[in-house]
């Protein structure tokens, strides 16, 4: 009986994930009349740079993400349940609208005549050069995937027993060794979720940096879609990159993993 009701998701799985998986492989290893090589995957050594610059852009915004996120967490989480819901739609709120129009608002507001430059010229100051800047892609991540990060931590900061919080403060703990000593490894498979879901999408991105970008900050997301939909077609060289950037995905959350592994034997 199990088997008949898990048969779907393992058909689901296998069409949307595994195969999908295996096509990219393939085409990372093979020319275009099928035969095999590693060119490809040693062409992508040229585009360190681009790598490098995407993890570290989505990175900085991961950290942005959790900083402003862990601290709304907690006040919700304390907040009256008649209240709690009424604020989670608030955050949930700009999500209803599609990705493009969110970001291109923000094209609207950083532009050299946009809003905020508008503004600060009542006072004398700029205008600023805020549209196609690393910082604008970084706050375009940043608008774009905060919720996935603040759902995820209340979830699990929302579940923690308000007993072993007493208990740490009748044992002589302050506020702020609540947090470090009790709180944050208590609330760590949230953080963990939480960077996952904001980390993977943003390193990938495309439709950010190159709207809130201006072409001039390159991330692995936009070389990826210039192999495949660009005048420089090329689909094995675009799967060789998607394969590595799956790797290094993969190796960078097993690490993330292992603090949460370590965390949990501390507690134990």
């Amino acid at each position: 009986m199990k088997k008949l009701i898990s048969a779907p998701y393992l058909v689901w799985m296998a069409v949307f994930i595994i195969v999908p998986l295996i096509m990219v492989a393939y085409f990372a290893v093979t020319t275009d009349t099928g035969s095999f090589t590693l060119d490809n995957l040693a062409a992508v050594s040229q585009y360190t740079n681009i790598f490098i610059r995407s993890i570290w852009l989505a990175a900085i915004a991961t950290v942005i993400c959790l900083l402003i996120s862990y601290p709304l967490a907690i006040i919700l989480s304390r907040l009256d349940v008649s209240y709690q819901s009424t604020v989670l739609m608030i955050v949930m709120l700009p999500m209803w609208m599609n990705f493009l129009l969110r970001t291109y608002a923000w094209m609207t507001l950083l532009g050299n005549n946009g809003l905020i430059n508008m503004f600060l010229g009542l006072f004398g100051l700029g205008p600023f050069k805020l549209l196609n800047t690393q910082g604008a892609v970084v706050l375009g991540m940043v608008y774009n995937y905060l919720p996935f990060m603040i759902l995820p931590l209340y979830n699990v900061i929302s579940k923690i027993d308000k007993n072993v919080i007493e208990a740490a403060h009748d044992l002589g703990c302050n506020n702020t060794k609540t947090l470090f000593k009790v709180t944050i490894p208590l609330s760590m498979p949230g953080i963990m979720s939480g960077i996952t879901m904001v980390f993977v999408p943003a390193i990938s991105t495309f439709i950010i940096s190159r709207m809130l970008g201006g072409g001039s900050n390159l991330l692995i997301g936009d070389l990826i879609e210039m192999q495949f939909l660009g005048n420089s077609y090329n689909p094995n060289l675009g799967a060789a990159i998607s394969l590595v950037l799956m790797v290094i995905i993969l190796l960078i959350m097993t690490i993330l993993n292992q603090f949460d592994a370590d965390d949990d034997r501390v507690l134990m």
